[in-house]
Parts: structure tokens; C-alpha cells; sequence
């Protein structure tokens, strides 16, 4: 006769039954009713184990030989429960340790979290790897599988973070701080603003900035090591995409660049659609995400997709700043339930930066880590610190978040104004003294780093493939000249002002002819053309700004290297530029009456066309190293304003100061190379009529080059075109090493601003 009461024991195929829970049809049978709210599945891991079930409202039931085959499963429908929502209850997705390995506690909620697709779940270190398609669909044909990343169990230990203040002491951010996170877990960073949480999941990336230092050990599986490629995901808090792209082309450009070649292009969609739909991305799928210039996607949308691309290569390690921020409260819920499903099934560790979570998310957590003013004043189970704060004194009152009592209590900033206050509170700097002081919160967190240390120890992580150089390069230049063609701001702005200055050029100019008074026309007219495409540059400058921050993003997380996206930006620019210098360049060319030929005018392009990709390429020089977009436009303008006056054209070489002026700024304006090549080709084989003189001799183009204009005759037009295009060159490979020691120089001129 099986037993009833709270103390029942269910055996797999009893009709025995319990308070609030029962028996319920399988899966094949009932369809239906096993996809209802409160009917939970029993996990494939408490096969063949005998356990504790937590049930909300029910007790603890033991479960004896609890067994699950692949035709049919178990499940237990849950009553409603009793318990207020705020009530503390184990995490929907945290198992609950307990003293014997044979032991199962866990959380009913966890196991009837939403449906995810295999795309987010690699297999555990500890199974087979074996090929499955995207879709989670067995496919014909075989295609080799990527390479497995063992579980990551992170650990740090008396972390310290300091920043440098400029003359000042180092200001101190974290201090001593000591912790965990493990597999198949979400470790959420919680405290008030300003108390350190995005620089500790900055250091625990390896992120810090240069002007910050840390100390400490941060151990993976027990070793020093840095992360590979695909074993770790950073979300940032700023939503860095690109404006101009959909969100399907976004994640699908994503998805060819972060995968390995051996998936076929099909695959690689496949998987990319199949996160837009786990993120509730499917209804925007087609939109653009929007930016300075074109009203796209919310900010909550944004969110989702910045954490769909870093979850597509399936990393064993992911890092989320503020994944909340933006968002409702219910897709906060619904993005961090499928986050901690990641983590369950996966095996992934998952460390979160999070402000203030709702109830409902916050039971999501499995472990908690409470900062308060850079140092810890909680770590442990996220289920266990309601309970920490009341034995310390500080209870959480009935039916308040959780997350809100904890944050009100150490919260510091407003005690000064809390004159006023009808709110009755204890003073927030002897909670957080009387917090850190609790002896059980110390003992246990040193009891379980020593564990920790030596608990997954000697286990390597094991870089996974991606996609081949040449890939990423088709790949990042087709996305660029998407973007360059879609950004009116980036070209095409520039286009239509080319047109309507060189209209205005070739009608002030308008057939020059060859008089003396022809000499300082054509001169004039070539300078200021050269001068103008050039200037024009700074225009893009905004543009450039937003893909060197797209790209420093995706640089820090791997998906690609300096090299591929200096070659990309070089090949979709030159197309560009091609077409907005030529077109424009033939209207005041022949408006203008220049030297008649095709053999002239195509020259007269290609110079202006070289000079338009130099001062890119060093307007992208000035984007990597000057973090502020003002400070960017001034920085460029002053340069191409220093090169162009010393190019020969305002103050002959002659007259120029030899010091600096000459030597060395007149040799490396390219200014000066290309109105000198502009100038031989214009002037020579041209004769004028010589007016100053009584008897009228004419005047020949060689005479005006090496006189009037002391253009340097000892090599032909097409050395300076050469000099130019070597100029590029040297301005691009000077752009893969800036952009090395960028990391270093950005904080020295935010240091320099900020004492200004």
C-alpha cells in the first residue's frame, strides 16, 4: 500500500499519491498537458538516483529510482502555490547541493523553462562530442563537428583594482575581493552604483584599461591562463552595432565570421536565424537597427541582439554587463531565463553585472556576489541572502524584492539628504560594516575558494575554430560596403557637395585659356581642388568613429584580427572614393578648359583619387587614437591645415623656413606631391603669352613649372603619383600599429582632458 502525506515516497510508476502534486501523462500520450505551465519534466541527470525534490507549496518529497527513456517522460504538474511571488524560493534553474553525491535537490521552475534550441547548447566536455545541424534536426551528409571547450570554472582571489588619479594617490575600485563561478551557473554582481561591479567583470575578463592596475589571482580551472577563442562572450552595457545593417544581416555576418569554414553557409543562416528567433527577435528580423541618423529598433532590442551574436559560437565562459538595462520586465525575464538555461544546459559559467534585478529574475540567480563601495559584503547562494541579512539583523520586509531591500540597506549615497526622510532605516555604512564583519559570510567564502582552487585543476581550454583569414576578409568587406552604401553620411553626402563645388569650380574657372593671367587661374584652380577633396575627409569622420568602435568590440572578443579589417575598410573604401573623386573631377576639369587629352584627365582623377585615400587612411589614424569625436575633427583639420600651408602653393619652397617648416614638414605633405604632379601635368607642353614683357614672347609650361612655381623637375609627374600611392601604404600599416598601442595613448589624452 503506498504511503501518502507530506512524506510520500513516488516511485516512477506508482499510483501513489501526494499533497499538491501527482502523476501526470507522458509526453507522448498527452502532448498537451505536458507543455503546461506548471507541468515539469524530470532531468535526464536524476536517471537512476535517489533525491529530494523541491516543490513549491509541497514540501520535500523523496524520490526513489527515478528513471527517464527516451520514449517516454515523466512528469510532475505542479498545484498553485500558497507563497506570495516575493517569497524566497530556490532558482528556477539552480540545483541545491547536498550532502551525499546521490542527493538531487532542485528547483521545480527550472526544469519547465522555456523550450531552447541546441544552437546555445554545446555538449558537455564529459559526453561525446558528436555533429548535430543548427536546427537541432538530424541532416544528412556528414560535416565535422567544432572543437569542444571543457567546462570553465573561474576563480579570484584578493582582486584589487586601483586607477591612477593624476597626481593623487591611485584611487582605489576593488579591494581584496575574493570569489567564485561554476559551471552550469549564473553568478549575478549586484550593489549600488559606483560600487565596482562592470571593473570587476572588466578584470575577471582581462578588459582593464591601462590606466588601471590590478592584483590578485584570477584562475581558470585552477591555472593562469587566457581565454581562447570561443571559450569566453562579453556583453557590453553600450550596445556597439551597426546602424546600418537589419538585425538578421547583423547576426548572419556575425555568424560567417565567428564559425568554423567546415559549416556550409546554410548552416551558419540556420544558426543565426535560429538565435534571432531565441532572443524574440523574429517580428524585427528585417529592420534596421537604427542609429544617429535613422530611428531603428529599441534599446531593449538592441540588447538582445548584442547578446545573440556573442552567443552564437556556444562559449563556455560569458560575461554580461547590464544584460537587463533597456529592457521591460518581462523580456528581462524571458532573455534571462534563456541565459540560465544556457548555463544549465551547457555547462556554461555565466557572470552578470546587474543593477536591480525583479523578483522573478532575480530567482534565476544560483549564486550571489553583493558589493558595496569596491569590497564584498555577500557571496553565496543567491536563495541564502534573505536569510544572511536576517541573521545579521537586517530582515527583508514581506512582499519587498529582495534585490530592493539588499541595495536600499548598503546603499550610501542619499544619507546626507535623509533629513527629511519619513523612512526609518539604519544607517547604510554600519550595515555594510556589521555585513562584512559576518563571520559566516567569510568563513564560508575562503572555505570555498581554497575548494575552488584545486577543484577543476590542470583542465586546458581548448581554442575552437573559426573562420580562415580570407573569410573574414570577404566577409568584413562586404559587410562594409553594405554600410558605406546605406550611410548617406559616410559618401554619399559627400558626393552631392563634390558636385555642386565643382560646378562652381568649373564655372569660376570656366575656359581659362592660355593668357598670362591663365598662369595663376589654373594654378589656383588645381590647388584649391586638391586641397578641397581632401578636406572633405573630415566629413566621414563620424562614420569612422562608429566603426572603430564596432571594431575595437569585436577585435577584444576575437572574432577577427587588425589585419583583415585594414584590408576590408581599404578595398570597400576604394570603390567608394572612386567614384565620388572622378565623377565630380571630370565636371571642373573640362568646365575649366585644363590641357585637352584622356591621357591627362585620367591622370588628373587618379591623383585626386590617391590623395582622397591617403587622407582616409589618415583620418582613420586620427579615429584610433583620439577617443572623442570633437577632439577628432579638430586633431584632422589641424593636421591637413599644417600640411597644406607648407606645401609649396601659400609660401614658395624657396621661402619657406628651412627649420621644421622645410625640413621635415614640406617632404611629407603629400600636398606637395600632388599639386606638383597636378602642376606637370597641366603645365607641361602647354605656352603662354607672355604679357609682362615689351616684345611678347610666349612663355612655355616648363618655364612656369621651374620658376614661377619651383616645382622640383628632376623626376616625371609619375614619380609623385608613385610617392603618393607609397604614401598609402606607409599610412595603412602606420594604422595596424597605432591601432596596437592605441589601448595605451587613449587614457593618456583622456588623462590630459580631463586636467584641462
Amino acid at each position: 500500500m503506498p504511503a501518502t502525506g507530506p512524506h510520500a515516497t513516488l516511485m516512477p510508476n506508482s499510483s501513489a499519491t501526494m499533497p499538491r502534486a501527482r502523476p501526470c501523462a507522458t509526453l507522448d500520450q498527452h502532448p498537451q498537458t505536458a507543455r503546461h505551465p506548471r507541468c515539469v519534466p524530470i532531468r535526464p541527470e536524476y536517471q537512476h538516483n535517489y533525491g529530494v525534490l523541491y516543490i513549491q507549496g509541497a514540501g520535500r518529497h523523496t524520490i526513489e529510482s527515478l528513471q527517464e527513456t527516451k520514449a517516454t517522460r515523466q512528469y510532475i504538474c505542479m498545484a498553485a502555490s500558497p507563497l506570495p511571488r516575493w517569497a524566497p524560493t530556490p532558482s528556477p534553474t539552480r540545483p541545491l547541493r547536498s550532502t551525499s553525491s546521490s542527493t538531487v535537490v532542485a528547483s521545480w521552475r527550472g526544469w519547465s523553462a522555456c523550450q531552447l534550441s541546441p544552437i546555445f547548447f554545446p555538449r558537455r566536455t564529459s559526453e561525446p562530442c558528436t555533429p548535430s545541424p543548427a536546427n537541432g534536426v538530424a541532416a544528412g551528409g556528414d560535416r565535422r563537428e567544432e572543437s569542444c571547450v571543457p567546462e570553465v570554472f573561474l576563480t579570484w582571489e584578493d582582486l584589487s583594482v586601483t586607477v591612477k588619479n593624476g597626481r593623487k594617490d591611485p584611487v582605489v575600485i576593488l579591494d581584496g575581493l575574493s570569489g567564485y563561478a561554476r559551471p552550469g551557473e549564473v553568478l549575478a554582481l549586484m550593489g549600488p552604483s559606483g560600487c565596482g561591479k562592470t571593473t570587476l567583470l572588466d578584470a575577471l575578463a582581462g578588459r582593464l584599461e591601462p590606466s588601471m592596475k590590478g592584483r590578485g589571482d584570477i584562475l581558470i580551472n585552477g591555472r593562469r591562463e587566457k581565454l581562447a577563442f570561443g571559450t569566453s562572450a562579453y556583453v557590453t552595457q553600450e550596445n556597439v552595432l551597426m546602424a546600418t545593417l537589419t538585425v538578421a544581416e547583423a547576426v548572419r555576418y556575425s555568424a560567417q565570421l565567428q564559425l568554423p569554414d567546415s559549416m556550409s553557409p546554410s548552416e551558419k543562416r540556420s544558426r543565426a536565424d535560429d538565435a534571432i528567433k531565441q532572443m524574440g527577435l523574429a517580428a524585427v528580423a528585417e529592420t534596421r537597427i537604427g542609429g544617429r541618423a535613422r530611428k531603428g529598433i529599441s534599446g531593449g532590442q538592441q540588447k538582445r541582439v548584442s547578446i545573440c551574436i556573442e552567443l552564437l559560437a556556444s562559449p563556455a565562459l560569458i560575461f554580461l554587463d547590464e544584460p537587463t538595462s533597456g529592457l521591460d520586465s518581462a523580456a528581462s525575464y524571458h532573455v534571462m531565463s534563456r541565459i540560465a538555461g544556457i548555463a544549465r544546459r551547457g555547462g556554461t559559467t555565466v557572470v552578470a553585472a546587474i543593477h536591480q534585478p525583479s523578483s522573478e529574475v532575480f530567482q534565476l540567480f544560483h549564486g550571489l556576489c553583493l558589493l558595496a563601495k569596491g569590497r564584498t559584503v555577500y557571496f553565496g547562494p543567491a536563495s541564502k541572502a534573505i536569510e544572511f541579512f536576517d541573521s545579521n539583523g537586517f530582515p527583508c520586509p514581506m512582499r519587498r524584492n529582495p534585490s530592493d531591500h539588499f541595495l536600499r540597506m548598503i546603499n550610501t549615497d542619499f544619507e546626507e539628504s535623509d533629513e527629511g526622510s519619513t523612512v526609518d532605516m539604519p544607517h547604510a555604512a554600519k550595515v555594510i560594516q556589521t555585513l562584512m564583519a559576518s563571520s559566516v559570510s567569510l568563513g564560508t567564502l575562503r572555505s570555498e575558494v581554497e575548494v575552488s582552487r584545486t577543484i577543476k585543476k590542470g583542465t586546458c581550454i581548448i581554442q575552437k575554430r573559426q573562420a580562415t583569414f580570407l573569410t573574414k576578409s570577404v566577409v568584413l568587406t562586404k559587410r562594409s560596403m553594405v554600410n558605406m552604401y546605406r550611410d548617406i553620411g559616410y559618401y554619399w553626402l559627400r558626393f552631392a557637395i563634390y558636385i555642386g563645388l565643382f560646378l562652381t569650380i568649373g564655372t569660376i574657372f570656366l575656359n581659362v585659356g592660355y593668357t598670362y593671367a591663365s598662369i595663376q587661374a589654373r594654378a589656383s584652380m588645381l590647388m584649391y581642388t586638391s586641397t578641397f577633396v581632401t578636406m572633405m575627409a573630415i566629413g566621414s569622420f563620424p562614420s569612422f568613429v562608429e566603426d572603430m568602435k564596432i571594431f575595437e568590440k569585436e577585435w577584444l572578443t576575437g572574432h577577427y584580427g587588425v589585419t583583415e579589417f585594414v584590408i576590408a575598410n581599404t578595398l570597400s573604401s576604394t570603390l567608394y572614393l572612386g567614384l565620388i573623386s572622378i565623377l565630380p573631377a571630370a565636371i571642373a576639369y573640362y568646365l575649366t578648359g585644363l590641357q585637352r587629352g584622356i591621357g591627362h584627365f585620367l591622370f588628373f582623377a587618379s591623383t585626386l583619387w590617391a590623395c582622397t585615400i591617403l587622407v582616409e587612411g589618415m583620418m582613420m589614424i586620427v579615429a584610433a587614437i583620439v577617443p572623442d569625436f570633437i577632439l577628432g575633427v579638430v586633431t584632422g583639420s589641424g593636421i591637413q591645415g599644417l600640411l597644406m600651408l607648407n606645401a609649396g602653393f601659400f609660401r614658395l619652397p624657396s621661402d619657406l623656413p628651412k627649420p621644421v617648416w622645410k625640413y621635415p614638414t614640406y617632404y611629407i605633405s603629400y600636398h606637395k606631391y600632388t599639386t606638383q604632379a597636378l602642376y606637370k601635368n597641366e603645365f607641361q607642353g602647354l605656352v603662354f603669352e607672355n604679357l609682362g614683357e615689351p616684345r611678347g614672347y610666349n612663355i612655355s609650361g616648363q618655364f612656369i613649372l621651374k620658376n614661377n612655381l619651383q616645382v622640383e623637375m628632376g623626376h616625371s609627374k609619375w614619380v609623385d603619383l608613385e610617392i603618393l600611392l607609397g604614401m598609402i601604404i606607409i599610412y595603412r600599416l602606420l594604422f595596424l600599429v597605432i591601432i596596437k598601442v592605441s589601448e595605451i595613448a587613449k587614457p593618456m589624452i583622456k588623462g590630459m582632458v580631463a586636467k584641462v
